[in-house]
């Protein structure tokens, strides 16, 4: 009776140990963890056939626990609202043991104050020693999503957080605000993170591989008897197919299934809208809020994709403006897919998303169904705030012309052929006499000088970005029609285009872009006039475009002259992030543009295919198709993102990376109108075999 107690104590003690621990019996090198155990280190660590991992739930229980002169890892399970807690009798029992501890997101550390968390908005991490060498070498650049550090300050940090301009490489140097990331202490005996780097994984740091040797370099400190620690998991969101990978039979049904599926399970069919939320929810561009709300019809629109921010548990927070040409552009997408896939649902929606633009909302109404008015017939730029209903890009309003006639014809309805005259007409009395309409139109203006004004300027924009599209309205409509100022304004622009070609020409984001643009006009001229000149016009531009396809499909962007350009990358540190802006810091860079230039580059091939027959066309759109496919967004953690495709790709790395400089359309955007919906289109015509 009096062994009971003493019994039941064992037990309980042996209880405890098992439920606070994970401890392996290994005479492998050694790592002892203090973490949960889903921490996404300790998840690809603890299977490892040469290190020998014992997880503990408390700081004092792995520094007793840990063999002496052997690494341990103390993880930031409270982050990001509760830091790491330790106090300095438990790291003075570590230095008495020779332990080399790893420390992540202090709430205090002895002899170094430690300020209150801050939160990144510009800043990246940069790689500011050699302790990465001779993978990675000072000022590379990485990201740390979302990151909330613990400010503190060091003599030699090994990365850092700065604001910097660069693709991969700080190219002007650190910023002028420097916060360490990872650094030693004096004795070198604790190497401190002032964020959680353990999360690598499930908060999508960019990119992979310097990760992986990061860690690698960690770990090598932490337990220098165990050689290099080899690090491999799956990307939470990743390319759908390597590099080498054997694609499927049937990858561009299935690539265009998914793609037009993404349209329904992206999240940003508009329920029901809650008004009194979007005027404070459009001057942020973005709602980080759960996503709760029931899955929308059509009925009310479209949101205009994700913003390329990605939170800390690697969601990312939807762009909720509205745009008239993401929702046309998204119902041809659903059109497409309703042709190739069992879902009944798709063309119902595309339909409701067509009423809804031209009819529901404010888009082609008001002023704009008024005869009367010089706004008459126009589509504004989008309906979610007065600074986006005033404007009239006449490239927007092509593409709502261009996926709305595509839509018409899958669904075989002729309810929007009214609208779409209207604004065929509309656009065309509002461009000038040479058949360039300028960048923009805004409302103000427009009422003031009335549509005369603009029908007899003369204005000249070599700009294929904001002129180009529109040029293809007007050979559609004349095809259609038989009206001849739509052939003689299309034609006098593109002649006088094609004669400033390529020294005159403005660029946008970048010169590849324009020259993306421009093939879609230049293809159906052909198709209307096919003389030689038209045809020799076509292939110049394509030849140049061609020149930067890499062996993999890749288009790689291409910038112009500066004195050129619109919007070009970063001049300075404190230029990042300041406005919109190219994906690379300079030509060479291996990455393509699936926003501005592949898009838009993959349906101008795929018509100047169907216009020549020419096979450098055709092998050209059958490489970038392929490209596309292997790239579109596989995640089945994120089922909002899964079979959608990014804004930047890097080619060389295989992964999604890119200066995300852009204020608003950065690296990891995804735009639902102009890359969804375009590349889901053409991916429909090519399983068509029809232009």
């Amino acid at each position: 009776m009096k062994k009971k107690p003493v019994l039941f104590t064992i037990l309980l003690a042996v209880v405890s140990f098992f439920r606070c621990a994970d401890q392996p019996a290994s005479d492998s090198p050694s790592l002892t963890f203090c973490c949960l155990k889903n921490n996404d280190l300790y998840q690809i660590l603890s299977p490892s056939k040469v290190l020998s991992c014992a997880r503990w739930e408390t700081v004092e229980q792995a520094i007793s626990a840990a063999p002496p002169r052997s690494g341990v890892l103390i993880l930031a399970d409270g982050y990001p609202d509760r830091r790491t807690e330790i106090d300095a009798a438990l790291l003075a029992d570590a230095r008495a043991k020779g332990l080399r501890v790893y420390l992540e997101f202090p709430a205090s550390l002895p002899g170094l104050p430690v300020d209150s968390v801050k939160t990144t908005r510009y800043e990246r991490a940069v790689v500011s020693s050699e302790f990465f060498l001779p993978e990675l070498k000072p000022l590379t650049i990485l990201a740390v999503h979302d990151c909330h550090y613990a400010p503190f300050k060091a003599p030699k940090p090994h990365l850092v957080l700065s604001r910097v301009a660069g693709f991969d490489q700080a190219i002007y140097g650190l910023g002028k605000e420097i916060w360490p990331l990872l650094t030693f202490s004096t004795d070198s005996a604790l190497l401190i993170s002032s964020t959680k780097l353990s999360q690598f994984i499930s908060a999508r740091y960019a990119p992979e591989a310097a990760w992986s040797v990061i860690w690698q370099k960690i770990l090598a400190w932490a337990c220098p008897g165990a050689g290099t620690i080899e690090l491999q998991w799956i990307a939470t969101v990743r390319p759908s197919f390597s590099r080498e990978e054997v694609l499927p039979q049937a990858v561009e049904a299935t690539a265009l299934q998914r793609g037009a599926a993404w349209f329904t399970e992206s999240r940003l069919l508009m329920h029901q809208p809650d008004e009194s939320r979007v005027p404070a929810l459009v001057q942020r561009s973005d709602d980080r809020s759960a996503i709760e709300e029931p899955i929308g019809d059509g009925s009310h629109g479209i949101l205009e994709g994700y913003a390329s921010s990605v939170c800390y548990d690697g969601r990312q927070p939807r762009r909720i403006t509205r745009r008239s040409d993401c929702i046309s552009e998204c119902a041809m997408g659903l059109a497409f897919g309703s042709q190739w896939t069992a879902k009944n649902t798709y063309a119902p929606i595309a339909g409701r998303l067509l009423n809804f633009l031209f009819f529901d909302c404010m888009a082609q109404q008001q002023e704009r169904a008024d005869p009367s008015h010089p706004a008459f017939g126009l589509i504004v730029w989008g309906i979610s705030s007065p600074a986006w209903q005033i404007a009239y890009y006449g490239d927007d309003n092509a593409r709502v012309i261009l996926s709305a006639m595509a839509s018409a014809a899958l669904l075989q309805s002729t309810a929007w052929d009214i609208p779409l005259l209207k604004a065929l007409f509309a656009n065309l009395r509002t461009s000038g006499q040479y058949g360039f309409r300028t960048n923009r139109i805004n409302m103000p203006d427009l009422t003031a000088n009335g549509w005369q004004y603009y029908y007899h300027q003369s204005p000249i924009n070599y700009a294929p970005h904001y002129e180009s599209y529109l040029w293809a309205c007007y050979l559609w409509a004349y095809r259609h029609t038989g009206y001849p100022l739509f052939l003689q304004r299309a034609k006098t622009a593109i002649r006088m285009t094609m004669q400033a070609y390529p020294d005159q020409w403005r660029w946008t984001n970048g010169l590849a872009q324009e020259r993306a643009r421009m093939l879609l006009p230049l293809a159906w001229l052909v198709r209307s006039e096919n003389t030689e000149e038209h045809r020799r016009w076509l292939r110049q531009v394509a030849d140049d475009l061609l020149d930067l396809q890499d062996p993999c499909g890749a288009l790689r962007e291409d910038l112009g002259k500066p004195e050129m350009g619109q919007y070009g990358p970063p001049i300075s540190n404190e230029d990042y992030g300041e406005k919109e802006a190219t994906l690379i810091q300079a030509n060479g860079d291996p990455i393509c543009d699936l926003l501005y230039t592949s898009n838009f580059a993959f349906l101008g091939l795929h018509e100047a295919a169907f216009a020549t027959h020419d096979t450098m066309y055709i092998a050209a759109e059958e490489k970038l198709a392929k490209f596309l496919c292997r790239i579109q967004v596989r995640s089945e953690k994120f089922p909002e993102l899964d079979g959608a495709w990014f804004r930047a790709f890097d080619y060389r790395q295989w992964t999604y990376w890119g200066s995300n400089a852009d204020a608003g359309w950065g690296a990891w955007s995804i735009e639902s109108g102009w890359t969804q919906g375009w590349i889901v289109a053409v991916l429909g015509l090519r399983q068509m075999k029809t232009s």
